[in-house]
C-alpha cells in the first residue's frame, strides 16, 4: 500500500513527497529524492494533489479517513486521486470525505496489457514501467485536467468517464468483455486439439487475423502448456462477471454470452482454480470432456 503527493515547481516538474506502512518500501524512492512523511495526513497537508494505492477498500477507507488519515489533511484548492482496489460504494464513501474538506476527487482505475484489473501492480509492473498503463477517470473534471500531464507520463492514454462510479462501471463493462473472450478463446483451444488441429498454429492464425487481441497471443501458449501465471486472477474475472449481470439486470439488458461464461467461471473455481490466472478457465472446458 502506497500513497504519496507532489506539489508543483513548475509545469511538469514536481516535488514528490512519500508515504507506506512499511516504510523501507518508500527508500528507492527517498533515494531518488522524494521526501519522507510520517502519516497520510501530514502528505495531504504538505502536497497540493494526493495520490492514494491501496489494496482493497478497508484500507482505502482507513488511509483516506481515519485517524491521521489523508482528509485530516485536505481542504479547498487540494486534490485527492484514488487509484486504489475498490467498489463504487467506497469510491463515493471517500469522495464525500474528502470534499467535506472543499478538496476535490478523482478516482482512477488503471489498465494494461490483455488484462485489466483494479490492482494498480497485481500483474502490471512492467506496463507501469513502460508507461503503458491506460487510466480510466471520474471526479471532478478540473482535477483530471489539472493532472493529466502526470496520466500522459504514466500511460498511454487516459480517459474522463464523468462521475463518480463512472470507471468502475466501465471496468466492469471491460472486463465482461475480456472474461467472454477468454471461455471462447478457450473453447477454440480445445476444440482444434480434438479435431487434430495444432492449438498454436490457432494462436498464430488468431494473431494475424481480424479477431487479433494482445491477450490471445499473450496467454495462448502458456493455456496449451496448462500453465497459468497470475496477472489477473480468476475469482476477480469471476466476480466481475457476476457484478456485470447485475449491473445489466438493473437497466433490463440481456447478455447471455457473459452469462453463459460466467458459469464456466464458476466451474473452474469450484476445481479450486480461483487464485490461478483467469486463463485457467480452459481447465473447466478439459474436465468436462472427461466426463
Amino acid at each position: 500500500m502506497f500513497i504519496g503527493g507532489y506539489r508543483a515547481v513548475y509545469k511538469f516538474k514536481c516535488d514528490v513527497t512519500v508515504w507506506n506502512r512499511t516504510k523501507s518500501k518508500c527508500d528507492p524512492l527517498i533515494s531518488l529524492g522524494a521526501t519522507y512523511k510520517a502519516s497520510p495526513e501530514e502528505v495531504a497537508a504538505y502536497c497540493d494533489v494526493t495520490i492514494a494505492m491501496l489494496a482493497d477498500p478497508n484500507s482505502a477507507v482507513d488511509i483516506a479517513c481515519g485517524k491521521n488519515g489523508a482528509a485530516n489533511g485536505m481542504g479547498p484548492g487540494k486534490g485527492y486521486v484514488d487509484v486504489s482496489t475498490v467498489d463504487d460504494g467506497t469510491s463515493k464513501l471517500i469522495c464525500e470525505r474528502i470534499k467535506a474538506t472543499g478538496a476535490s476527487f478523482l478516482e482512477v482505475l488503471l489498465f494494461f496489457f490483455a488484462s485489466p484489473s483494479l490492482a494498480p501492480v497485481s500483474g502490471s509492473k512492467k506496463p507501469a514501467e513502460d508507461g503503458q498503463l491506460i487510466f480510466l477517470t471520474a471526479g471532478d473534471q478540473s482535477l483530471y485536467e489539472r493532472v493529466a500531464p502526470l496520466l500522459e507520463i504514466m500511460g498511454k492514454s487516459k480517459f474522463y468517464l464523468g462521475d463518480i462510479g463512472k470507471g468502475a462501471t466501465m471496468k466492469l463493462v471491460v472486463n465482461m468483455v475480456m472474461g467472454s473472450m477468454m471461455a471462447t478463446f478457450s473453447e477454440g483451444l480445445m476444440l482444434s486439439e480434438k479435431v487434430g488441429l495444432d492449438p498454436s498454429v490457432l494462436v498464430e492464425v488468431i494473431s494475424q487475423g481480424a479477431i487479433s487481441a494482445p491477450m490471445y497471443r499473450l496467454k495462448g501458449p502458456s493455456m496449451i502448456q496448462s500453465q497459468y501465471p497470475t496477472a489477473f486472477p480468476l475469482k476477480h474475472q469471476q466476480k466481475d462477471l457476476r457484478l456485470a449481470l447485475g449491473l445489466a439486470e438493473s437497466v433490463s439488458q440481456p447478455i447471455p454470452i457473459a452469462a453463459a461464461a460466467n458459469e464456466l467461471y464458476k466451474v473452474a473455481k469450484s476445481q479450486g482454480l480461483s487464485d490461478e490466472d483467469f486463463s485457467a478457465v480452459i481447465e473447466a472446458l478439459k474436465s468436462k470432456t472427461k466426463e
